[in-house]
């Protein structure tokens, strides 16, 4: 996979890409934690989607204040609104270096942030994207006691699946990834400009670097991730509420979705060359999803295939809550 030179590329030189909208409340916090870190990126890249509050202002200051200490600041606004994976494809498109931090701007960066993400590409030349754990905490800043981790409810299986290099079936199932504590290395554009728009970035991202063998898990939280209500996107509290509500509200377009995003991946894969294995495992979810998508509309009737994908271990390798999915299927609207 030779290197995309979208913007230029300095290979050993961090960049951080931020999206912004309405978010004067936070975001000087996680400006500031930026840099307070042990390691300075080389550059900020901030794309603003159409705010209307104070955040260009608190913006244009955080720039003076970076680049009077040698980081080169990149700062521009969108003249209409293009929603969280456009902006954050465009951010990441003015970006220059080798390395590319995400960076969501409601959250609180570690001091070792940059430091950690620098050195575990230094350390492993086949590393394409990393993403790891973090603190989840509420709009006061105060921890909540759970992580990001736990809230996705990463399994050992999953984890362990990653950590021998079987990546790819994991996240085409579901995604593990959050943007807010994701990097990655430059080479990664090559397969995955332009974005999708069916597609949020961190998981798309994360997908293709699967598919490439070159995604890892940091356990390690280095930031501090903040759940507070207004969150575009955001990882909700595992509950029994939660899943029985996930349960009866689902109904046949979400798996419609599913099989768009599936083909996506299958022919992007297939564009770029990715062996023959991966891109039949995306068309088989593909399929997978859009037959349950034409799930009899009565309950009843949908049994017999529900069962059958239950024995043939369809749920198992292809849905992302595995049997739990079976009863979703057998019970929503």
């Amino acid at each position: 996979m030779s290197d995309a030179r979208v913007g230029g590329s300095r290979d050993d030189e961090v960049s951080v890409a931020i999206c912004t909208r309405d978010g004067e409340r936070y975001l000087p916090a996680q400006l500031d934690s930026i840099l307070a870190g042990s390691e300075l990126p080389a550059e900020v890249v901030v794309i603003d989607d159409t705010s209307t509050d104070g955040t260009v202002a608190i913006l244009e200051r955080f720039a003076e204040t970076a680049r009077a200490r040698g980081i080169r600041v990149v700062l521009e606004r969108n003249p209409a609104p293009l929603g969280v994976t456009a902006n954050f494809e465009r951010a990441i498109r003015a970006t220059t270096g080798g390395i590319v931090v995400l960076c969501d701007q409601d959250d609180v960066w570690h001091p070792e942030r940059i430091a950690v993400a620098r050195e575990a590409y230094r350390a492993d030349p086949e590393l394409l994207f990393l993403h790891g754990d973090a603190v989840v905490v509420d709009g006061a800043g105060d921890a909540d006691g759970t992580t990001l981790f736990a809230r996705l409810e990463v399994s050992s299986h999953e984890a362990d699946a990653v950590r021998r290099g079987d990546a790819f079936p994991v996240y085409l199932r579901r995604n593990l990834a959050t943007g807010a504590a994701s990097s990655f290395r430059r080479p990664l554009l090559d397969d995955a400009l332009p974005f999708p728009a069916g597609w949020l970035h961190d998981e798309w991202l994360a997908t293709l670097a699967a598919a490439r063998g070159g995604l890892r898990i940091d356990d390690r939280a280095l930031i501090d991730y903040r759940v507070h209500g207004g969150n575009q996107v955001g990882a909700a509290a595992p509950t029994l509420r939660h899943k029985i509500s996930r349960v009866v509200d689902t109904d046949a377009e979400r798996n419609a979705l599913l099989a768009q995003r599936a083909d996506e991946l299958a022919e992007r894969l297939a564009a770029r060359g990715l062996p023959a294995p991966l891109v039949e495992r995306s068309w088989r979810k593909a399929r997978f999803e859009r037959a349950r998508a034409a799930l009899p509309r009565h309950r009843w009737a949908r049994a017999p295939r529900v069962v059958g994908w239950l024995l043939t271990g369809e749920y198992r390798a292809l849905a992302s809550r595995g049997s739990w999915d079976a009863v979703r299927d057998l019970l929503r609207r």
